[in-house]
């Protein structure tokens, strides 16, 4: 069977994708928080890189606001990996599956708090956006040195 037929037919009929990985307690939630500490840090570190560098193209900047996006990104998850200690699930009702999970009252500030991280593809996605274009624009710039 050639590899791509394989592979639509795994795609076609998928069995349990087991894409989520759980962390045994409590060893498992230091190292995902530790690693959200070192991403941020190494973001931070890419950013100071790029200014001191005399790369000055468009997508360099565009690739700086990547990583801000980034770092604001790691600071969400690890503020709602910090705060699914105080919330348990009977707060939350799943009637028609997980798209219309809602948040149940009383709401609180942890609630509100944990709820707002659990929107953290606002910060991924225009962080991944701007990659791109930081990819094309570097890719770009690159292509018009090697004209001249």
């Amino acid at each position: 069977m050639s590899p791509f037929l394989l592979l639509m037919t795994l795609t076609v009929f998928p069995e349990n994708a087991w894409a989520v990985q759980s962390h045994g307690a409590p060893e498992g939630l230091y190292v995902h928080q530790l690693a959200h500490i070192f991403y941020t840090a190494a973001m931070c570190y890419l950013i100071w890189g790029i200014r001191q560098s005399a790369f000055k193209s468009q997508g360099w900047r565009y690739l700086q606001i990547c990583c801000v996006f980034m770092i604001l990104w790691n600071i969400v998850a690890f503020t709602g990996h910090s705060l699914a200690a105080f919330v348990d699930s009977v707060h939350f009702t799943r009637e028609g599956g997980y798209l219309t999970t809602r948040l149940q009252g009383p709401l609180t500030n942890v609630k509100l708090w944990f709820y707002f991280t659990k929107l953290d593809h606002l910060f991924s996605v225009p962080a991944l956006y701007f990659l791109y274009l930081a990819m094309k624009g570097i890719y770009r710039s690159s292509c018009e040195e090697e004209k001249e």
